[in-house]
């Protein structure tokens, strides 16, 4: 879908980030929109004093006014470079995969969004099936452009496409139509790091698994031989499969989804594991305290929590939650244990990570010693000027 081409403007003073290449442009930032109708425009963005900065997708009515595409004056926002960025993206992990691995492994992300230069569009391949997340209206105005790139770029042809669920509000896209572009129903079967999994790019969290987290599972299962584990936040098993499959002892596993929780149990059926796994339906924080008043230890525990915090206002709050969660943790654990803690909150640095767990410790009375540290794998890079593509932060302590 062509869009009309306009001018905006933007407040004296508020060009810092476009000149620090920072995709988002909020509306507060702008002075005026010239020409602008009430639908989508690509536009032309100048500082105050009129010069040429950027070109990206003006959006009117949105708190995110402004996605940029383009720093280039000779390259406009548009399906063309979309389509030319989802190709370079996809060349950029088919090349690293095919020098350095994993070989056991056909689940990845394509594309990330801003981080690959594709503002409100993220993709994930499952085996042979491609599952699409939008979350810009600019995206689903250019599909059909963005389909055939994928089809071009990976060599298929079976999608999800999925609005991201606040973006029929914040975005006003249509849910709807883009299930409407989907080719495959059900769900899939794939392998991570040699464990085979599923999942429902239709109806499953975010595109259907959490890929993310794909080497720090790795990192645990290695922890895991001998040891009785405890995981908190489990979803389907992603943690615990691996980690049965490398000997753990014995598996408790804690979410508040049923149906998360029997998709762990496939996923141990899948893989033939056969150690004691007790899957359980609870609120994390009530059992981690229940299993503190019955005495019961573990040898390492996995907290993978949801985004506890989602606008600076809450960010007070979801610190006392991660800290909360921690401070129970260490005192479940025996002596030499290991706690393999991570955040997926954007809005909670590895600062200040480390400042909340360094607080639970000195609650707990336990010295914690910091063996470890990680972040997203090689398909959910982080941009340099856009340091909310790094959200995923991992710590991996011995507790004494």
């Amino acid at each position: 879908m062509d869009l009309p081409r306009i001018t905006v403007r933007l407040k004296p003073g508020r060009e810092r980030s476009v000149l620090n290449r920072h995709p988002w442009v909020f509306s507060g930032a702008i002075a005026d929109a010239g020409g602008a109708g009430e639908g989508l425009a690509v536009a032309d963005v100048l500082s105050s004093g009129g010069d040429w900065l950027a070109s990206g997708v003006f959006h009117p009515g949105a708190d995110l006014a402004l996605r940029l595409y383009s720093w280039r004056p000779d390259t406009a926002a548009g399906p063309d470079l979309v389509a030319a960025r989802i190709r370079e993206a996809v060349a950029r992990r088919a090349a690293r995969v095919a020098k350095h691995g994993p070989t056991d492994t056909d689940a990845f992300r394509l594309v990330f969004s801003e981080a690959d230069g594709v503002s409100g569009l993220i993709v994930d391949r499952y085996a042979e099936v491609l599952s699409l997340r939008v979350h810009a209206a600019a995206v689903e105005a250019w599909m059909d452009d963005i389909l055939a790139a994928l089809r071009d770029a990976t060599g298929l042809s079976a999608v999800v496409v999925a609005a991201e669920p606040d973006a029929a509000e914040r975005e006003g896209v249509d849910p709807a139509a883009l299930a409407a572009r989907s080719t495959h129903t059900g769900p899939v079967r794939f392998r991570e790091n040699g464990c085979a999994f599923e999942a429902d790019p239709a109806g499953g969290q975010k595109t259907g698994f959490f890929l993310d987290q794909r080497d720090n599972r790795r990192r645990v299962a290695a922890w895991a031989p001998g040891r009785r584990m405890l995981s908190g936040y489990c979803y389907s098993g992603a943690f615990e499969v691996p980690a049965a499959r490398a000997g753990a002892a014995e598996i408790t596993g804690l979410d508040s989804s049923e149906a998360a929780l029997d998709a762990a149990r496939r996923h141990h059926a899948m893989n033939g594991t056969a150690i004691p796994v007790d899957y359980r339906k609870a609120d994390v924080p009530t059992a981690l305290r229940r299993f503190r008043d019955e005495g019961r230890t573990f040898d390492l525990i996995v907290l993978d929590p949801p985004r506890f915090v989602f606008s600076a206002g809450q960010k007070e709050r979801g610190m006392r939650a991660y800290k909360d969660i921690n401070l129970l943790a260490m005192k479940l654990l025996a002596p030499g244990g290991i706690l393999a803690t991570y955040s997926c909150s954007g809005l909670v640095s590895e600062d200040d990570f480390t400042t909340m767990l360094r607080w639970a410790a000195v609650d707990a009375r336990r010295d914690v010693r910091i063996i470890g540290r990680s972040g997203q794998p090689f398909d959910h890079p982080e941009l340099a000027t856009f340091p909310e593509s790094g959200y995923l932060k991992g710590i991996l302590c011995e507790v004494a």
